[in-house]
């Protein structure tokens, strides 16, 4: 890629010349505004101001000591020391040329590879799942599928909450408000209307209630006979609702290993971290208290119940012992910094080193009374019914174009694709941290930064192979086996053609802090640009063969890399809309 050949050369420039030049290439960057050239360094400065020295005079030498002639038609100074870089022509062609031999990478090479545990979703088990699970669950794919496809080694990990105290109060309403043939005719249903019932009077106060859902909890987790075989009955049900929506969404995990998995290690954990002087006793609780807090982490209470603490400590242990991992990933709300701060602690005390863990936080769902989303009644909102509400509306937004002439079922399938990646771009779109307003009517809309429109530039570019009666294979074939060249004549044909090329940069932008908001905005650009070259540049009309060949290269190239942008995102195509 082109910002990494960049970044060595400026390595080389300088390895010799400055001292302590580690983490400063990230100053090496795609420019901002075409005046500035098509990179840009503003390196030069934190050697400035360590040395003491003007900027612009350090931008000089290390200008004279790059070597990017084959590369950059010009390297200049300008401003307070930046170094501006405009790619030669010849060399950007070449670049072009080598994404355009590979369909498959699209020229990006795989990097240097890291085995990561991505742990995302994990929604609790035996009620439905609701919009607040849809940001962990989309963005957990979204990052998995990006760093597979730069050669990183990806094990996902669905963490169930599959024995808290969701399941004593779904314990204690089966065994008390039941309707028998409403859950023998619909288990899903029947066991939502009781967990809400029983949560409901937890809410309201009701102390029996709640002090039997903890008693049903505690007899679960003693091994009650009853209570584990009313747990296995209404598991499988559960889980068939849940693998629905991972199936709607395209997602899919290497293991769903839950709580439960861990239940049995949890009391020897305990004894082991007592035993070591990692934790102690506590008001009759056992915790682990930190270094400049007051705020211990509880992993045993007074009534011997175990913590989520207590599981995410032996899940650690059991994913250093069995996968050897260099990164876990947990992808959760911003409501859990607390916890993960004392979990990476904990991890630290007990001498687990080799691993880098991250807690990749997001904000809320709010509604657009800049609420927390929820439905009319006040309940959080089924993400199941949010799926089909979109794909509802998503079929009046395509047929309403009146654009398509297509079967019922193809307008399905289109409304299938268009609605659901709205609602998975809408999410991904937004900075991951910031909370963001759930609306139907944006994340469908044809223009702007949606997945519609971006669906739509695909197809529109891939509509000029169709209308011109070009078989997309054998043009490939063709160009590749003449070794051609693209032209990049005109302003419009060289910014698309830098944009395309930038892809591979636009992906490692979003994996480095795990914000796929970096890559949507890629390709929102890209397809602003491919609309500016399509408005000035003729395809099917060209002035020759050879122009007519090239700016189809660019157009393929282009829906290629708006297909791929949008698979890494969890996000099918459509061929016409």
């Amino acid at each position: 890629m082109i910002l990494d050949q960049l970044r060595l050369r400026f390595l080389e420039a300088v390895k010799d010349f400055y001292v302590d030049v580690s983490g400063n290439f990230d100053l090496v960057r795609p420019s901002q505004d075409v005046r500035f050239g098509d990179y840009q360094s503003n390196i030069a400065m934190p050697f400035a101001k360590r040395l003491s020295r003007n900027p612009r005079e350090v931008a000089g030498e290390i200008v004279s000591r790059l070597k990017v002639d084959d590369i950059c038609e010009s390297v200049e100074v300008a401003g307070a020391g930046f170094i501006n870089m405009a790619l030669s022509e010849s060399f950007l062609a070449a670049q072009v040329c080598k994404v355009f031999s590979d369909v498959v990478g699209l020229g990006i090479s795989l990097v240097g590879r890291r085995r990561f545990i991505v742990d995302y979703s994990g929604p609790n088990v035996a009620k439905p799942m609701h919009v607040g699970h849809l940001r962990s669950t989309v963005l957990g794919n979204a990052i998995t599928r990006m760093l597979r496809f730069r050669g990183h080694d990806v094990i996902t990990d669905n963490h169930l909450g599959d024995w808290g105290t969701q399941f004593g109060m779904i314990i204690f309403g089966y065994k008390n408000y039941l309707d028998v043939d409403l859950y023998n005719r619909q288990p899903v249903e029947e066991l939502s209307r009781i967990y809400r019932l029983v949560r409901g009077k937890m809410d309201a106060g009701d102390v029996e209630v709640s002090a039997a859902a903890l008693r049903e909890t505690a007899k679960l987790h003693e091994g009650d006979a009853d209570n584990l075989k009313i747990w296995r009955e209404v598991m499988p049900y559960s889980m068939d609702e849940i693998d629905l929506i991972y199936k709607r969404l395209g997602v899919m995990f290497d293991y769903t290993l839950g709580e439960s998995f861990y239940h049995p290690l949890l009391s020897g954990v305990v004894d082991d971290l007592v035993k070591r002087g990692i934790a102690c006793e506590t008001d009759g609780a056992i915790g682990i208290f930190f270094d400049g807090s007051d705020v211990p982490m509880l992993i045993r209470k007074k009534d011997g119940a175990f913590l989520y603490g207590t599981t995410d400590i032996a899940t650690i242990l059991y994913r250093m012992r069995e996968f050897k991992p260099d990164v876990i990933l947990y992808l959760t709300d911003f409501r859990q910094s607390l916890h993960f701060e004392q979990l990476f602690k904990a991890a630290k005390l007990m001498g687990i080193e080799g691993v880098e863990f991250s807690h990749v936080k997001f904000g809320a769902v709010l509604g657009e009374d800049g609420k927390p989303f929820k439905t009319r009644s006040g309940d959080t909102v089924g993400l199941n019914g949010l799926l089909d509400e979109a794909e509802r509306r998503a079929l009046e937004v395509v047929k309403a174009s009146g654009r398509l002439d297509l079967a019922e079922a193809e307008y399905d399938e289109v409304a299938r694709r268009v609605g659901i990646g709205g609602i998975i771009y809408a999410d991904l779109s937004q900075n991951r941290e910031s909370d963001y307003v759930f609306s139907y009517d944006k994340m469908l809309a044809l223009n702007g930064n949606t997945a519609a429109y971006m669906q739509y530039a695909y197809a529109r570019v891939r509509s000029i192979f169709s209308k011109g009666n070009i078989d997309v294979d054998k043009f490939r074939s063709k160009l590749t086996a003449e070794n051609f060249k693209p032209q990049l004549k005109t302003l419009a044909e060289r910014m698309l053609a830098l944009e395309i090329v930038r892809f591979g940069d636009a992906i490692d932008f979003a994996i480095k802090d795990y914000r796929p908001n970096l890559l949507t905005a890629y390709l929102y650009d890209l397809a602003n640009k491919y609309s500016t070259f399509f408005e000035q540049c003729p395809v099917l009309r060209a002035e020759n063969e050879l122009t007519k060949n090239a700016r189809l290269m660019l157009c393929d190239l282009t829906a290629t890399t708006l297909k791929k942008g949008l698979e890494l995102l969890g996000i099918k195509t459509v061929e016409k809309m």
